[in-house]
């Protein structure tokens, strides 16, 4: 199959190329016969859940010891902070300290006498007893446990209760991945001692830009373009396994002559507070945009440098008709500050 350079803007296969590709819509406009063109045919992947290898053990979530000190810094002393902060760090210091004791008795006192405990699996351990029972079997059948903090919130409700938020790593020094794990633990003061009174775990999924880009989660799947002509463009859309970014993959070609390839990647712009795409051409352009919301309209600004070197700006606008709808358009079109016209108005179809 013969390759066209995308900036050679002559008419190729039989239509004319008004202009490069800014993003992945309008890399559309160089339309295929879909007989012949060469399609990126990978599913949409689907979220997959977190497994984490849960050890029987409530150690998991002892990350309040490490609250404050963690919160302030690994060298904090419990005299520089306020006092009730002071109280949780200095629990903190003979909660470590028992820990790698493994004094399970020790460590079960760090509960109120009716304190509890429920772990990812269900299992709800109800007093010192059921706890220190619970450490005992912990020490026995694993070595040299350390424990990592991620400490995301600590509050004070009242003087006398504290509530504290974070994500909890337990790790082996046989190399093993770590066991994470979300935690809520609240704590209360009895006769000036900071006890837990209960702690809950939850599943552990690393984080994400999911609900940064929740809202163009409709693109994902393949579209087709809804036309009669023999000429048709495609495009997939899908996120990549983290959910951190959307995915859009294209190859477009007209019988035996391969036009044009490339992606585009969406993600969140957490500086900027936007979300932002990349676009990379199969001949080493690149463009970068920007995108903005208005009800079901969408525009994506790009700026882009071709292969030659030129510059290229254009706003693609998208505009969700209907779930299975979509139409897009390339407008402002600039090449080195020279405006050229704006693309037909191009309709796109789901691919069930």
């Amino acid at each position: 199959m013969r390759r066209i350079g995308i900036e050679d803007h002559s008419v190729r296969g039989g239509f004319q190329l008004r202009s490069p590709p800014t993003d992945i819509f309008q890399a559309t406009l160089w339309t295929f016969s879909p007989t012949r063109a060469t399609i990126f045919e990978s599913s949409p992947s689907s979220p997959k859940a977190t497994h984490m290898k849960h050890l029987r053990t409530i150690a998991l979530l002892f990350s309040f010891a490490l609250a404050v000190a963690l919160a302030r810094g690994i060298d904090a002393k419990a005299d520089d902070a306020p006092p009730e902060q002071a109280a949780v760090t200095k629990l903190a210091e003979a909660f470590v300290e028992a820990f790698q004791k493994g004094d399970a008795n020790a460590l079960a006192a760090f509960w109120t006498p009716d304190g509890d405990y429920a772990d990812l699996g269900g299992r709800v351990l109800k007093g010192r007893k059921a706890i220190a029972d619970d450490f005992t079997e912990l020490f026995a059948e694993n070595k040299d446990l350390m424990l990592r903090i991620e400490v995301h919130s600590v509050r004070f409700p009242t003087p006398d209760t504290a509530i504290e938020d974070g994500v909890t790593s337990v790790l082996s020094k046989d190399g093993a991945p770590p066991n994470r794990a979300r935690y809520t633990n609240f704590l209360v003061k009895k006769d000036g001692k900071w006890q837990l009174a209960s702690v809950r775990e939850s599943a552990y999924t690393p984080p994400n830009n999911y609900e940064r880009l929740r809202p163009l989660e409709w693109v994902i799947g393949e579209w087709v373009e809804d036309t009669k002509g023999p000429h048709v463009g495609r495009v997939v859309f899908e996120w990549t396994a983290d959910q951190n970014y959307i995915i859009a993959s294209r190859a477009v070609g007209v019988q035996d002559v391969l036009l044009d390839n490339g992606s585009q990647r969406i993600g969140w712009d957490a500086a900027a507070k936007l979300i932002r795409s990349w676009n990379f051409e199969s001949d080493g352009g690149f463009g970068e945009g920007s995108w903005t919301r208005d009800g079901n309209t969408w525009a994506n600004r790009v700026s882009s440098v071709l292969r030659s070197g030129s510059l290229m700006t254009a706003t693609t606008i998208v505009t969700r008709v209907d779930p299975e709808t979509i139409t897009w358009q390339s407008k402002d079109q600039q090449i080195d500050g020279k405006p050229i016209a704006d693309s037909p108005v191009v309709t796109m179809k789901r691919v069930k």
